[in-house]
C-alpha cells in the first residue's frame, strides 16, 4: 500500500511485517556548480509538497491520468533529492528511475530487480539520492528540465520525450529474514532555480545531470534471496513546472531556492557522509557519458544556468554525517 501524508510516501506492507513500512520524500536543495568540480553532499531545504493526481484530473495532462501516482513541482534547473527512512530499520529494496532510465545503471525500466548489476538501492543502509551514479563514489545531481528541448537523460539515451517524471518501486525484505536479523538492528535504533530561458509552459517536467557530487550507491549486504519479490508496489512520480503549479493545483509553489554561492557566503553547512563498512556500486558507464546540463547549455548556446560560478567549500562549514542520528538541514 502506498500513502501520501504530510508530503511524505509511505510504502507500507502489513500483509508481510508489521515492521514493514518505509518512508519517502522528495528534498529541495542548492544546484551545484556544474563545472565538473567534486562538490560535497548539499544540504536539504525542506520537502516538496505532493499531491494525488485524482484530485485534479480536469487540469492535468491527458497521459498523467494512464499513470495516476503523486506530483509535485520544481523550477527549471531547481535540484533536489529523494530521502529515504524505514523507522523500525525494516530493510527494502528500492528501485528508482527517471522518464523510466534506472537512476543506478541507467538501464530501461523494468520491474524485477537486478542482482548483477546491481539496480536498485537497499533502503536503510542508502539514507539519501541525490543523483544518477556515474561512477563509483560519485553522482551527477538531480536537476530539473522541461521535456522537449533534449536535455533530460530519458531524451539524451532514448532520443524521445515520453515518461518524464520519477519511476519508484519498492520492495521488503522477507518476514522471515527479518525476525533472524530483528533484535542486532532493534538495539541499534537509529533514525535518521533558477530563471526558465523556454518559452513554453508545458507542465511535463523531468531530470537531467548535473553538477557533480561525492556519494556512494551501496552495494547490497544481502543475500538476493532475502527480498520479497513476491510484494512491491509502484508509484509514478510526475514533476510539475512550478509555473504551471498554481493554474494545477491553486496553490503557490515554493520560493527559488538559494544559490550555492549565497547559501556558502551565509555561513551554512554542506556536508559528507561518511560509512566505511559499505563498499559501493560501480555505476551505470552508460551515465558517465551523459552531456551534463551544463555542456549542453554551452553547446546550444541558451543560458539555461545562469547561477552557475565555482565555489570554494570553506573546511569549517563542511560536516560529516557517520550516524544515521543527524540530518542534512539547510536554512
Amino acid at each position: 500500500m502506498i500513502h501520501l501524508k504530510q508530503n511524505l510516501l509511505t510504502f507500507s506492507f502489513p500483509h508481510v511485517h508489521d515492521d514493514a513500512a518505509m518512508e519517502l520524500e522528495f528534498q529541495r536543495t542548492l544546484r551545484i556548480p556544474d563545472d565538473d568540480t567534486i562538490y560535497p553532499l548539499p544540504p536539504g531545504l525542506g520537502n516538496f509538497p505532493i499531491r494525488h493526481i485524482v484530485d485534479f484530473e480536469s487540469h492535468i495532462p491527458k497521459q498523467w491520468e494512464e499513470h495516476g501516482g503523486v506530483m509535485f513541482p520544481m523550477f527549471q534547473s531547481e535540484a533536489m533529492w529523494i530521502n529515504f527512512n524505514s523507522p523500525s530499520r525494516y530493510p527494502f529494496l528500492v528501485k528508482i528511475a527517471t522518464g523510466q532510465i534506472n537512476a543506478v545503471t541507467a538501464g530501461a525500466w523494468q520491474d524485477r530487480p537486478q542482482s548483477d548489476p546491481q539496480d536498485y538501492v537497499v533502503v536503510p543502509d542508502q539514507p539519501w539520492l541525490d543523483g544518477y551514479c556515474v561512477k563509483k563514489g560519485e553522482i551527477r545531481q538531480f536537476v530539473a528540465m522541461p521535456l522537449g528541448h533534449g536535455y533530460t537523460t530519458e531524451e539524451q539515451l532514448t532520443g524521445e520525450a515520453v515518461h518524464g517524471g520519477i519511476q519508484v518501486i519498492v520492495h521488503p525484505m522477507k518476514a522471515e529474514e527479518w525476525e533472524k536479523i530483528k533484535t542486532k538492528h532493534v538495539e541499534s535504533d537509529i533514525k535518521y532555480c533558477s530563471k526558465a530561458v523556454f518559452s513554453t509552459c508545458e507542465p511535463d517536467m523531468g531530470l537531467a545531470p548535473g553538477g557533480r557530487m561525492t556519494q556512494k550507491v551501496y552495494d547490497d549486504l544481502y543475500d538476493f534471496n532475502v527480498w520479497d519479490l513476491d510484494h512491491g508496489s509502484r508509484c509514478f512520480v510526475h514533476i510539475t513546472n512550478s509555473i504551471t503549479w498554481r493554474a494545477i493545483t491553486g496553490e503557490a509553489p515554493p520560493t527559488i531556492p538559494l544559490t550555492s554561492r549565497q547559501y556558502t557566503e551565509a555561513g551554512l553547512p554542506w556536508f559528507n557522509y561518511y560509512a566505511p563498512e559499505n563498499e559501493a556500486v560501480d555505476g551505470g558507464r552508460i551515465l558517465k557519458k551523459l552531456r551534463s546540463v551544463s555542456k549542453m547549455s554551452a553547446e546550444t548556446g541558451e543560458a539555461i544556468l545562469p547561477e552557475n560560478d565555482t565555489i570554494a567549500v570553506p573546511e569549517a562549514q563542511l560536516f560529516k554525517l557517520g550516524n544515521l542520528d543527524q540530518v542534512r538541514e539547510g536554512w
